[in-house]
């Protein structure tokens, strides 16, 4: 992908331009307790310190802790490539070290040189980045930095978890509560609006062609049988990845959660929005009996004079 970005934007590669840097690199053995646990987001008692290093004193141990920590890192590089940008941009300077992007689980970042350690504690994000910062467009730089430091947030979550021994489903879990989220470069990019713009265009589009097509009314209710019926046990868990896959982005119109494999879901025949069958109080026997299926709002409407 860093090649194809490369190729497109016709700049040079961040990590051959910090090459040309990495011999006059120093290292410095000045407060490294600090450092390390300024790295992990902890508090020193004078800001945030240097690196993502050592931090072995702040360890999320499950799922959710993990997630926790995912999030304000996250948050605090969000912050540095949007929010802060000029800030960020000015720190960058390329006439000074090997410099890193960290966002701290505080939700604050910061532009600093790399751990001490080595090997480092946890994973490090990509060093050099000010080397490329005039050697490319700005956004096209920004666009970079904003794909490194995604790689730099999974592999921070997935070292937890293979540090504590998450399992296949707790590492399955992690991976979709993260998924959940638009990355950096989708929101640095401007790639988010323009799903969210796409998608509330196919959702107008397809409302019409309800109102209009008896036979998308039909199709319709065909669409809630596959996705309603329950699944043997053999076929559970692949089916279920399918469902998931298909249907992950399908929020419900009553509560707004996502769909879930195993819960009842009814599409209304009007709007063609999914509900849980929990929310409209439709159960799956009841489900069989109904032709054409209106959901709460639809049915108050009042038909047009």
């Amino acid at each position: 992908f860093v090649l194809d970005f490369h190729k497109q934007t016709n700049s040079p590669s961040l990590f051959s331009l910090s090459r040309k840097k990495l011999l006059t690199l120093t290292v410095y053995k000045e407060n490294t307790e600090e450092r390390g646990r300024a790295a992990a987001g902890m508090d020193t008692g004078g800001g945030v310190g240097v690196g993502a290093g050592a931090g072995a004193n702040y360890n999320p141990r499950t799922v959710e802790e993990v997630f926790r920590d995912f999030k304000g890192r996250r948050a605090g590089l969000i912050k540095a490539l949007t929010n802060d940008v000029e800030d960020f941009y000015h720190q960058c300077d390329p006439e000074k070290e090997n410099l890193c992007l960290y966002g701290f689980p505080s939700e604050q970042w910061e532009v600093n040189l790399p751990a001490e350690e080595v090997p480092p504690e946890l994973p490090e994000p990509a060093l050099g980045i000010n080397f490329a910062r005039d050697g490319m467009q700005e956004k096209d730089w920004l666009s970079l930095v904003a794909v490194h430091s995604d790689a730099w947030l999974l592999s921070v979550a997935f070292y937890f978890g293979a540090r504590f021994g998450f399992d296949k489903a707790d590492r399955k879990r992690l991976f979709n509560m993260i998924n959940e989220f638009p990355t950096i470069f989708e929101i640095v990019s401007g790639a988010v609006k323009k799903q969210s713009k796409e998608k509330s265009s196919v959702s107008n589009h397809s409302s019409n062609k309800s109102k209009s097509n008896s036979k998308g009314q039909r199709d319709s209710q065909v669409k809630y049988s596959r996705m309603a019926q329950p699944k043997d046990d053999d076929e559970g868990l692949d089916d279920d990845e399918e469902d998931e896959e298909e249907h992950g982005d399908t929020l419900c119109g009553a509560c707004g959660e996502n769909y879930a494999s195993d819960e009842f879901w009814i599409c209304c025949d009007i709007c063609e929005k999914w509900f849980h069958g929990k929310c409209v109080k439709i159960t799956p026997a009841r489900a069989e009996h109904i032709k054409q299926y209106k959901c709460p709002s639809c049915s108050n409407k009042r038909a047009r004079p």
